[in-house]
């Protein structure tokens, strides 16, 4: 969807001091050698046991601060997340509440896998579209995968998990960016991609089983559909794909060769350049993948994250327009354009 008059004022990141490389997880026997080898992969981001809700809080605090305003200011709060947050049955977006913006925000978290950043810019766009006096919204994200049900090395096919919190404050005044259109659409066809062969009910993590979408991916191509009908779903994900992305150049008002640069998840080298920069026509060097092969895929932040970095080394300025995609289960395609307006202080 297009939006007129809705801004980004402020970005926040939170990525834990520690780095694990590819060499040290083959050498320890975590991810196999020929993975690494064949996705180009560095390594990822481990926080520890740093919970995913301090990370958001880090980050949230620094999006507000470089935003300029205070928690006062804000109408919205969406947490998004794809990873167990906390005791279960609570809130992660209630501690934010409680150590930041306080009790008249209205707060809710998002369950929309990787692509939680993209529903977020789309609800609170609207939210703040709809009532007068509205100001502004802040929206956070945070993971941290090293949980015992959790395999970081092996998570999914040409990926493996980072920790890591970003957010970001969405106005209805300007800002040093704005945010000229978000789209998503399902592609339903392929909803049990994420879900392979396991059952509904009782839930995995309710009798300690592990979670690999490697694993759901490849029972959903050898035993859930004929290998014609998941070829034909896995094509309509990546015509899914474009079609959002033409769908959000067309309402900015720009074509894929005006991007300055596309933050697309933290895959593979082979996954980014086949199903994102070559169907854009756009060289690897507009990508984000160098950056994003050293902290891993880091959940529903990786787009995020990856416009803070560009805006801190420079490498985004006035004028300049950001392309942001994503999939997520069910499965989600997502993309959104952002326009860099001027330079914050703060890079």
């Amino acid at each position: 969807m297009q939006w007129a008059d809705t801004y980004i004022s402020g970005v926040g990141a939170f990525l834990p001091r520690t780095v694990v490389s590819v060499e040290k997880a083959v050498a320890k026997g975590w991810y196999p050698a020929e993975e690494a080898e064949l996705h180009n992969l560095a390594g990822a981001a481990v926080a520890g046991d740093v919970p995913a809700p301090e990370m958001a809080l880090h980050a949230a605090q620094s999006a507000l601060k470089r935003s300029g305003r205070s928690p006062a200011d804000l109408d919205l709060l969406l947490y998004a997340s794809t990873w167990h947050q906390g005791p279960d049955g609570w809130p992660p977006h209630a501690y934010l509440q409680r150590q930041l913006v306080g009790g008249d925000v209205l707060a809710t978290e998002i369950r929309q896998g990787c692509n939680g950043m993209f529903i977020a810019l789309e609800l609170a766009a609207s939210y703040l579209d709809a009532g007068s006096g509205r100001q502004a919204a802040l929206l956070v994200a945070a993971d941290n995968y090293g949980t015992p049900l959790m395999d970081r090395w092996r998570m999914g096919p040409g990926y493996i998990g980072g920790d890591a919190a970003s957010a970001l404050v969405l106005t209805k005044e300007t800002g040093f960016a704005r945010l000229m259109s978000v789209c998503t659409v399902t592609v339903p066809e392929a909803e049990e991609l994420h879900r392979g062969t396991e059952p509904l009910f009782p839930p995995g993590v309710t009798v300690g089983r592990r979670m690999s979408f490697g694993a759901r991916n490849e029972q959903f191509r050898q035993q859930v559909m004929p290998r014609g009908e998941a070829t034909a779903a896995l094509f309509k994900i990546q015509r899914a794909l474009m079609d959002v992305v033409e769908r959000a150049l067309a309402e900015s008002g720009i074509e894929a060769r005006d991007l300055t640069r596309v933050a697309f998840m933290n895959y593979s080298e082979e996954i980014v350049e086949q199903r994102c920069m070559a169907a854009l026509d756009l060289p690897m060097s507009r990508s984000t993948w160098g950056y994003g092969r050293t902290i891993g895929h880091c959940g529903a932040s990786d787009q995020v994250l990856a416009l803070d970095r560009l805006l801190l080394t420079g490498e985004l300025g006035p004028g300049d327009h950001l392309l942001m995609l994503g999939t997520g289960p069910g499965v989600t395609v997502s993309s959104a354009v952002i326009k860099i307006l001027d330079t914050p202080a703060w890079s």
